[in-house]
């Protein structure tokens, strides 16, 4: 029987798109946040090709590509005097023929919104916060309790419950479906000791003084990465911090921190600090995907730091895998036990892909004394060293690619 309709939690990136893929396929979507609007932090976003495959399915990947750039590759590099490049990989065509793009993700946002918002059967609520969730053995619908702002005529606050044959929990790393789920204090994993400070700057010497579109930073202190997110000029600069420091104390070092590891040592008079977003970072998956009637994908479900952009990327082939399931539902050729092998291969894929991927371009940067240590221990930097040494036309032909992400769905229709 076709679905009535779904509601999905959470308007971020990975909720506007999964919106936008089912209302295209006939789908009925309400899609709930709590906000009263989109993020409008212009947060760093690099998009890999399979990502990519995603947009051109939703019909947005001109427009992103309009609307960012293709950046030119990633490189590693010592914090010496000259910033020295140990080893660097290109940005060549990858799965379906694309190449990693970068927009800023509320600028992404943005763009999904407008396009939910032209399809007759999807609807965005804003100030709508989920407070309770139904059972998961209950049979029949799913449903949401919600808290909205209410009219004069109202009293104010107005609770609501929604109804839907499925719930999609995409409302981040604090997710309230996963919670309900599962215990406010049940999120498998660990956080690191270390913390992350992200930035954005604009600062003028960096678009002049040799750098890549992205690199990376080997040292055992000051281990960052630096990388141009907008063409006018603004470059995201997240770095490492010890742990246990109060956002005061974070803010109060930023400026020497800066002075310690850029190019040309600046003091704030020479740059513009957009944004300061001290966090801490976790390695963390569910133990289940799917409950009953109640889905969760991309943060909801799992965590990784943000080295490599493994979160991001993960987040949005879970929201391909769970269209096609749910679609296959919808159209008859798969019945719901379907999302029991979403749930299965989502976090197989985590634990063996995203999880120590990540993880490895994390400590990567910083566990070792110094980069001499690094290009000789370091499994991938010896692999990329190797390739760059072959005769020319031979790195091509013998690129590293990751594992792919991405999973077909289809392949379990009937």
């Amino acid at each position: 029987m076709p679905l009535s309709k779904v509601i999905i939690v959470g308007a971020g990136p990975s909720g506007l798109l999964l919106a936008l893929l089912l209302a295209k396929a006939g789908i009925p979507v309400d899609l709930l946040e709590q906000a009263t609007g989109l993020d409008n932090n212009p947060r760093a976003s690099h998009y890999t090709a399979e990502s990519c495959i995603e947009f051109e399915r939703a019909g947005i990947l001109d427009e992103v590509c309009a609307q960012g750039f293709i950046p030119d590759g990633v490189s590693w590099r010592r914090l010496d005097q000259d910033k020295t490049i140990m080893v660097a990989v290109r940005n060549t065509p990858g799965p379906g023929g694309h190449s990693m793009v970068c927009l800023p993700l509320h600028r992404l946002g943005m763009i999904l919104e407008r396009k939910v918002l032209k399809q007759d059967n999807a609807r965005i609520f804003y100030g709508y916060k989920v407070v309770d969730i139904g059972r998961p053995e209950e049979e029949g619908k799913a449903w949401v309790k919600v808290e909205r702002k209410g009219t004069e005529d109202e009293g104010g606050g107005v609770t609501e419950v929604r109804e839907a044959d499925y719930v999609v929990g995409c409302d981040g790393a604090n997710s309230t479906i996963r919670r309900r789920l599962f215990g406010d204090d049940v999120f498998p994993g660990y956080t690191w000791d270390e913390q992350i400070v992200a930035t954005n700057v604009y600062y003028d010497y960096l678009g002049s003084c040799g750098y890549d579109d992205s690199q990376f930073f080997v040292h055992p202190e000051h281990w960052h990465m630096v990388a141009r997110i907008q063409t006018d000029g603004l470059y995201r600069v997240t770095y490492g911090e010890v742990g246990g420091l109060t956002y005061d104390q974070l803010k109060e070092r930023q400026p020497a921190k800066f002075q310690a590891f850029l190019p040309g040592n600046p003091t704030p008079d020479k740059y513009k600090l957009v944004n300061f977003s001290p966090y801490k970072v976790h390695q963390r998956c569910v133990d289940k995907m799917r409950v009953g009637r109640y889905i969760l994908a991309a943060d909801a479900a799992h965590l990784c730091n943000p080295f490599g952009g493994m979160g991001l990327t993960g987040g949005i082939a879970d929201v391909g895998s769970l269209y096609e399931s749910l679609v296959g539902i919808h159209t008859g050729q798969a019945d719901d036990s379907i999302l029991d092998v979403y749930d299965e291969v989502r976090r197989r894929i985590w634990a063996t892909i995203i999880n120590p991927i990540s993880t490895d371009n994390m400590r990567r940067l910083f566990q070792y004394s110094d980069p001499d240590e690094a290009m000789e221990k370091d499994s991938f930097f010896r692999m990329i060293k190797e390739m760059q040494e072959r005769p020319a036309g031979a790195e091509a032909a013998t690129k590293p690619g990751l594992p792919s992400l991405r999973y077909d769905m289809t392949q379990h229709f009937r």
